[in-house]
């Protein structure tokens, strides 16, 4: 059981970070196009990222919750107890650094439709300091996750 457990804690894990990877670089690449029918398109691709970050957090957080159960750790030991609680820390940022985007998304598409250029408010939206800010520490808590689980310190 433990090996099943694990492979697909992996592929939840290896979905989770594709996901990630999938948004932030429709992302950033949205980020510096100037038409709104451009940036609409790029962060339409973000919801295939977002799906993937959703379907892998739930494989990679159960079943290695499962992990735990079935391995010789516990939840008192310090690197799991860590790995939870950044995991739940990583999730929350994302989640709220991906409203503006999300919410440019919407703008980009309107603006597209109704064939008008790029406004200062689209503008505000995809450069929201805040937003930015909650994606990145979210990866870098990610990244310090798989740290975690690589080393067991």
């Amino acid at each position: 059981m433990y090996n099943v457990a694990f492979f697909f804690h992996i592929i939840g894990a290896i979905l989770l970070i594709s996901g990630i990877v999938l948004a932030g670089v429709a992302f950033e690449t949205a980020r510096r196009r100037r038409g709104p029918g451009e940036i609409a398109l790029l962060l339409s691709l973000t919801r295939a990222g977002v799906v993937l970050v959703a379907v892998g957090s739930l494989l990679a957080g159960g079943f290695g919750l499962w992990l735990v159960h079935l391995g010789r750790w516990s939840y008192g030991t310090g690197w799991v107890d860590a790995s939870i609680v950044l995991y739940l820390a990583a999730l929350a940022l994302g989640g709220f650094g991906g409203q503006r985007p999300k919410q440019a998304r919407l703008l980009a598409a309107r603006l597209a439709r109704d064939d008008k250029p790029a406004s200062a408010e689209l503008r505000a939206l995809l450069d929201d300091r805040a937003s930015l800010a909650a994606n990145y520490v979210s990866l870098a808590l990610m990244v310090a996750i798989i740290a975690l689980m690589c080393f067991k310190p």
